[in-house]
């Protein structure tokens, strides 16, 4: 799966969770998943736990954020 096809599963709806980026139209919200896997979850644990959601939406959210983060910091704003 390509990483712009993977990109294409993160949407931003108005009025939907606060306008912030979710899985798919679903209001299940980029940061939640992040925040499942930083707390140490497993994708198969949060599959299991949000059967709506598939293995792509997981990578679909780490791509995202890897894409998000990929901007160069200047000097002066640390």
């Amino acid at each position: 799966m390509t990483a712009e096809h993977l990109l294409s599963r993160i949407t931003i709806e108005p009025n939907k969770c606060g306008s912030r980026p979710c899985i798919r139209g679903l209001r299940i919200r980029v940061q939640d998943v992040l925040e499942m896997l930083a707390e140490g979850m497993e994708t198969k644990d949060i599959l299991e736990d949000y059967p709506y959601l598939e293995a792509a939406d997981i990578r679909a959210v780490l791509m995202y954020a890897s894409h998000r983060f990929n901007v160069p910091t200047s000097p002066h704003s640390q």
